[in-house]
């Protein structure tokens, strides 16, 4: 029973992986499976199995390729997400396609995590694929990067060639918003430097990749001062003994929430003092945190409902209609400018319309298109949007969990656009 409380209580690290097709994604994510030791016997005998049948030694790439499509095609098409645990952190893997074409699954796989894996082929070094992958991350605020430089055994596991590549990215990287970076030089397919140290690179004093992965700090990676707890559901029990309770439902998107503290609810103003916090066993708590999902109460009776947000009445997020934000399109009909869609954000549901479009990005040279009527799939770029209602938001650069929102088609209920608030829309 202990040991399971504390794989409960243990840390939980959300990576994504991202590289050009044939980079070795596949292989790396079934070499750490593998060799830290986290399969089943059943996964390792299939494995087997499948490699036996094709006629090659052990093929680790195949614990990730479990899509029909993937294997008929030899790529991966849509976001694969594993999980595994070590003695020291739990992590969910995010394997996110290499191919232009599916941008979207990228942003999609990369909008929650603490780290990002960028795969490079030493054979080939930086290629347009490696700007757009640490472009988008970092776009997307992912708080670490590491940067695993691999095929080495096909360079004769040679420094110079590591250090050519490792200096170019870091060029590269010093024109963005990237703050905690690492290289490590591996070979996937061999293991070296992916859990063991590799005995063939000697001049490589660094830690492996799964050293990094269990011991980066992410403790200070969520938003811890600015309280923002969106409403999720109310909660009023049939039950005749608690015909007075309302209890307020959600998880805490930021911020740090105690019994005592006074606090304004949005959007009517009112104020008041959180009463109790229950955290989902129904357990009092003397405080909750990001991502706690909890049950708050509050001393005064309020007219609350979802969408509403609970935060600290002397810390308070901007409110505005207009929104100036980029966007990732996910849909093959273009977004143009006039046309309306229905608006999530947090736990709160509008609708919008486009009412500008400043520019495309080139993510490949980073250059702005401008003068341009509509954003197609898998394209990038900033526009500017009016919603029914009024917003509740932070910059997307402050906190990533109040600053995004996604665009849905009101006839399809199709998801089209990922969405990262930069401010809302200056007038005058």
């Amino acid at each position: 029973m202990s040991d399971e409380k504390g794989y409960l209580n243990m840390e939980l690290l959300r990576f994504t992986t991202a590289g050009s097709v044939d980079d070795g994604k596949s292989t790396l994510i079934g070499r750490l499976l593998y060799d830290s030791k986290t399969l089943f016997s059943d996964q390792i005998e299939a494995i087997e199995k499948i490699s036996q049948k094709r006629g090659e030694n052990l093929n680790l790439a195949l614990l990730m390729d479990g899509l029909k499509a993937e294997r008929e095609q030899g790529i991966t098409i849509d976001v694969a997400y594993r999980y595994f645990a070590t003695p020291h952190r739990k992590f969910i893997i995010a394997d996110t396609p290499g191919h232009p074409q599916y941008t979207r699954n990228m942003v999609t796989g990369a909008s929650t995590a603490n780290l990002a894996i960028i795969l490079v082929d030493a054979r080939n070094g930086v290629v347009e694929q490696t700007h757009r992958h640490i472009f988008i991350a970092s776009l997307l605020q992912i708080p670490h990067f590491i940067v695993c430089i691999n095929k080495m055994d096909l360079v004769d596991f040679k420094e110079k060639r590591y250090e050519a590549i490792k200096n170019e990215i870091k060029d590269f990287v010093s024109k963005l918003a990237v703050k905690d970076i690492y290289f490590v030089p591996i070979s996937a397919l061999l293991g070296d430097n992916v859990v063991d140290k590799s005995e063939k690179m000697s001049w490589y004093e660094g830690p492996t990749l799964l050293y990094l992965l269990e011991n980066i700090h992410i403790g200070s990676d969520e938003n811890l001062i600015d309280c923002r707890f969106p409403i999720q559901y109310v909660i009023r029990p049939r039950d005749d003994n608690f015909h007075d309770y309302r209890g307020y439902g959600g998880k805490i998107s930021s911020g740090i929430f105690k019994p005592g503290d006074k606090v304004t609810v949005l959007p009517s103003g009112f104020t008041s003092k959180i009463k109790a916090i229950e955290d989902k066993r129904n357990t009092s708590v003397d405080e909750a945190f990001p991502p706690m999902s909890v049950t708050i109460t509050l001393e005064d009776d309020l007219d609350i409902s979802r969408g509403d947000m609970i935060v600290r009445a002397n810390n308070l997020p901007i409110e505005s209609q207009d929104i100036d934000l980029m966007v990732c399109w996910m849909n093959q009909n273009e977004m143009r400018q006039g046309k309306k869609y229905i608006l999530r954000h947090t736990t709160k549901e509008t609708k919008c319309i486009i009412t500008e479009i400043l520019y495309k990005l080139d993510i490949n040279t980073l250059h702005r298109i401008e003068n341009v009527e509509e954003i197609g799939l898998n394209e990038m770029g900033r526009i500017q949007i009016r919603t029914a209602q009024p917003l509740f938001f932070d910059k997307y650069k402050d906190n990533r969990a109040t600053g995004c929102l996604v665009l849905i088609d009101e006839h399809t209920n199709e998801t089209v656009a990922a969405g990262m608030i930069r401010d809302h829309k200056k007038t005058g």
